[in-house]
């Protein structure tokens, strides 16, 4: 009897662990780490660290290197979304999330991302800007005031995108 009822509360904890961490739940900001370059200015005036944002929030599925997950979560690494010169579709889908198909280098992807709308704008530049500056990326940093402005542009939409309804919304 202890055996079972001490398992049920190992996989009910695992269970809640993975769900704060693919944006199903609230979990506590960790640290930034400090010895880590901030990614742009505005970041590094809010004393946000865009890696260590990007992991508490974006790493568990898209993974430390950018490579998502085969067969569940699309890669950030090369997607034309995440390098693209106007950063406005990257921020509306951190915004509000996105749901179905999706085709990325090539591949198509059908799955869903959380919306992470309860990030602060500070949060979202963080983390744009370190998807956009890493792994071989060259793409511009991401200002709070970008984010705040596209925020406030989606602000009436309470669902998740598809890819064709963000790329008729929210130009390029």
């Amino acid at each position: 009897m202890f055996t079972k009822q001490f398992a049920s509360r190992a996989l009910a904890t695992i269970a809640a662990v993975g769900l704060i961490a693919c944006g199903g739940g609230d979990a506590a900001d960790p640290a930034p780490a400090n010895d880590a370059p901030a990614a742009s200015e505005a970041t590094a005036s809010a004393g946000l660290n865009g890696e260590a944002e990007y992991m508490a929030t974006c790493g568990t599925c898209h993974q430390a290197d950018g490579n998502g997950m085969a067969g569940a979560f699309p890669p950030l690494t090369g997607s034309p979304i995440v390098t693209a010169d106007n950063p406005a579709r990257q921020i509306a889908i951190i915004l509000k999330g996105i749901t179905g198909p999706i085709t990325i280098k090539g591949q198509e992807w059908n799955s869903v991302m959380a919306p992470w709308e309860h990030l602060t704008d500070e949060q979202i530049a963080a983390i744009a800007t370190y998807e956009r500056t890493s792994w071989g990326h060259s793409a511009s940093p991401v200002t709070a005031e970008q984010v705040a402005e596209v925020r406030a542009s989606v602000a009436s939409r309470t669902t998740s995108w598809t890819i064709e309804e963000l790329e008729a919304a929210v130009p390029e």
